[in-house]
């Protein structure tokens, strides 16, 4: 034990080479001594660099090396810590021929006999390389120099109080809660427990975390760094004497510290792969080794009983025996459940190696002395256990029944911790040191048997486990994310729907105005082709330009019709104009001569009733009122578009007034004479006329617009008034109709008028036609 103090640490450069590799470029140690060469440390450099270590600006890697026996020293094991770091080869002052690389990578290792010392070391060391690659020379290597004297003085005043900062156990318990416990039972077990991260320093303090809850096993390493190594269990002395006031004596009594890593067994932070061959040697029984290489992860089953995964924060147990074991009894849980809910309740994220309340509750040197209590009842336990096996099985017992009972203990304490637990912890290599080194000893005398969170499950325990199970799900967090999620989804998926509604809606409108577009467009062409049809032709309107916007519309590729709208409304207008003045001047001319004819109605003489009366006196008025008679039931029969009985009794006063006017004429009772008094008293015909005559365009459309049945009909008329050759018809008057009838025939469509059809058949066929707006057939039968 005193050989771990004396040995001055020593400081070595490893420098990777483009072709060699990695290797060692400097060694300071004392003078006239070459620890790498002497000791064979082949595997340094490839310890020093770790995997993935040029994928970060700084990074650290722990591991341990073995010492020969030399003539004042036996063999034993050296810890080793590097500091690795890079730089830009093109910021060399002084670049080598040899550096071809863009980047220069080195590491500083310091290499002592103690890893008591690590969270110290890793500080220093981390300032000194940083300084040194600031240089950006690295031939000048004072800086180096000078910072291994300062350790070999601060060695020569090292005190014996624990130094174990940067061996964070509150992380471990934070990130791991419950399977701490797991991991500390398993440790007792000495399975294969294999480490694996990303970051090599994590993954480093995590073991040494683990190993430092055995109290003073992080000073009885000698034997880790080779599974052949067994000194302290050849040198180990069992103790005669006890000192309960001093710590370090209780410890050594109660058989601590336990020898985890003796013969068969050993302990590597980092283990490269080049130690693949040693792990998996017949003489390797148990081992605790870190690696960041993913190559171990394929053959897990191989080289680990335990893998911790530190990536994702799980526990793999591959063998059965070992995972029944390692099963948590309720004293256990309830245990590890309040030291988690401590760590928890003065978490502090900021600075998560102290609590936040700063006090002693939650510290680290809190959580040793609870694993500490907890190791000391299990071993007082287990020295009952045997006690009262030695006593049940038939072999002589080592305490009578009655000395037990002295000690008024009830049951087997020792099966709170899981009787497949201590089935399994009494075949070890360290159980079986305890046991020779406790073999006297009344244990359970001196620390109470009894598991320190003892007793049945409660309603408290099923809480706390719900409360942490609850706490495990992070529901708080996930609420508040998902909700936030989802208030992320809801307003993008209402943006979406009020984008895809808005485009719809435009596309709704666009659709609508195009299809207004083209309904105008249409109606135009219709009431164009309708004008040009009815009136005077008028000019094509110019077509318009294509129309090329298309976006926006559901038949955008469709081609609109070139139509020029504000043409089309103009023909309209002029149109409408015209139709309008052809009404109002029909309206007027028939207006006049309606006053004018009952004006010379109202002036004329009555005829007498009569038949000897004159026949110049009742005829012509009646013809002419017969006329306009004919006339008003023609744009009657327009308006209503059918016959009544008004019309059919009108129709036969008609009949019976011709027939009589008919007979006077041929019985001579009309006289020139009388007529030619009369003459201007009685007006002539409406279409002896001809077309009334007016100053504007509307009399040519007047006269184009005019029906061909009415010339038709006036003809038939005027056939009737003068059918009948008589000598006492032959005045002016009835020259002047004989005249416009023959104009009328000439003009008509070559239809011949048939003389021998009765007046009153004719009378009946111009008043039907009239008031249908028809025209004459050739050809009726008498009604």
């Amino acid at each position: 034990m005193a050989v771990q103090a004396r040995q001055n640490p020593i400081v070595l450069v490893i420098d990777f080479h483009h072709a060699r590799g990695p290797e060692v470029e400097l060694c300071i140690a004392d003078e006239g001594t070459s620890p790498a060469t002497d000791n064979d440390w082949s595997l340094l450099p490839f310890m020093a660099l770790s995997d993935g270590a040029h994928l970060s600006t700084e990074e650290f890697s722990y591991f341990t090396l073995r010492q020969k026996e030399t003539p004042t020293t036996p063999v034993t094991s050296l810890f080793g810590i590097a500091c690795s770091r890079q730089l830009d080869s093109n910021l060399l002052i002084d670049r080598p021929p040899d550096v071809t690389r863009s980047t220069v990578q080195k590491a500083v290792v310091v290499v002592t006999d103690s890893p008591r010392r690590v969270g110290q070391l890793r500080e220093k060391l981390s300032v000194v390389t940083s300084a040194w690659f600031a240089q950006r020379d690295f031939t000048d290597i004072d800086i180096l120099r000078k910072f291994r004297e300062g350790l070999v003085i601060s060695l020569l005043n090292d005190d014996s109080k624990d130094q174990n900062l940067g061996l964070s156990l509150r992380e471990m318990i934070h990130e791991f809660k419950y399977q701490t416990l797991v991991l500390f039972k398993g440790l007792l077990l000495q399975p294969k427990m294999l480490f694996f991260g990303t970051r090599c320093e994590r993954l480093c303090m995590i073991q040494f975390s683990l190993i430092s809850l055995i109290p003073g096993l992080i000073d009885a390493l000698q034997d880790c760094a080779d599974p052949a190594f067994d000194s302290y269990a050849e040198t180990v002395e069992k103790p005669t004497s006890l000192k309960t006031s001093d710590r370090s004596s209780l410890l050594a009594y109660m058989g601590l510290p336990l020898q985890i890593f003796g013969k068969g067994s050993m302990f590597g932070p980092y283990t490269p792969l080049q130690q693949l061959d040693l792990l998996a040697d017949d003489g390797t029984k148990s081992y605790v080794v870190g690696s960041t290489n993913s190559l171990l992860l394929q053959q897990k089953d191989r080289y680990s009983d335990i893998l911790i995964n530190l990536d994702e924060d799980t526990i793999n147990i591959s063998s059965l025996p070992l995972r029944t074991a390692l099963v948590l009894s309720t004293a256990d849980r309830r245990w590890i459940d309040l030291l988690t809910q401590i760590v928890n309740d003065t978490w502090d994220e900021d600075h998560p190696s102290r609590p936040k309340t700063l006090g002693f509750m939650g510290s680290e040197e809190f959580i040793r002395m609870q694993f500490e209590e907890y190791l000391l009842a299990l071993l007082s336990c287990m020295k009952y256990h045997e006690e009262l096996n030695s006593l049940a099985s038939a072999e002589s017992p080592h305490r009578a029944m009655s000395q037990l009972q002295a000690f008024n203990i009830e049951g087997d304490p020792a099966l709170d911790f899981n009787a497949d637990f201590l089935a399994q912890w009494q075949k070890t290599s360290n159980y079986a040191l305890f046991s020779r080194l406790t073999s006297d000893a009344l244990l359970f005398s001196i620390t109470e048997p009894r598991h320190p969170s003892a007793g049945g499950l409660t309603m408290e325990d099923v809480q706390r486990r719900i409360a942490q199970q609850v706490a495990e799900l992070h529901l708080d967090e996930r609420v508040r994310e998902g909700r936030e999620a989802l208030n992320r989804h809801l307003s993008t998926g209402q943006k979406k729907v009020s984008a895809a509604f808005n485009s719809f809606w435009s596309d709704i409108e666009a659709m609508r105005e195009a299809q207004k577009k083209r309904n105008e467009e249409r109606a135009s062409q219709l009431q164009h082709t309708s004008i040009d049809k009815e009136g005077p032709a008028s000019p094509p309107p110019a077509a318009s330009e294509p129309a090329t916007e298309n976006s926006g519309s559901w038949f955008g590729a469709r081609q609109r019709p070139s139509i020029d709208v504000s043409q089309a409304q103009a023909s309209v207008a002029a149109a409408s104009q015209k139709a309008g003045a052809y009404l109002s001047s029909w309206g007027s001319w028939a207006s006049d001569k309606r006053r004018e004819w009952q004006e010379k109605r109202t002036t004329s003489p009555n005829p007498s009733p009569s038949i000897a009366a004159s026949p110049s006196t009742p005829t012509l008025p009646s013809a002419n009122e017969n006329i306009f008679d004919s006339d008003r039931g023609r744009r009657r029969s327009m308006q209503r578009h059918s016959e009544d009985s008004e019309g059919l009794s009108r129709s036969l006063s008609r009949r019976k007034r011709w027939s009589n006017k008919i007979l006077r004429r041929e019985s001579g009772e009309y006289k020139r004479e009388d007529l030619e008094g009369t003459e201007p008293s009685f007006p002539k015909s409406p279409l002896s006329h001809g077309s009334p005559v007016y100053d504007s365009k509307a009399a040519k459309d007047e006269a184009k617009a005019d029906p061909p049945g009415l010339q038709d009909q006036a003809s038939h008329q005027l056939n009737a008034v003068s059918d009948g050759p008589s000598p006492a018809t032959s005045s002016a008057p009835q020259e002047m109709a004989e005249k416009e009838r023959n104009e009328i025939q000439k003009s008509s469509s070559g239809e011949k008028v048939d003389d021998s059809t009765t007046p009153a058949t004719h009378v009946n066929q111009d008043t039907h036609a009239l008031e249908s707006n028809r025209p004459v057939p050739e050809s009726t039968s008498a009604q």
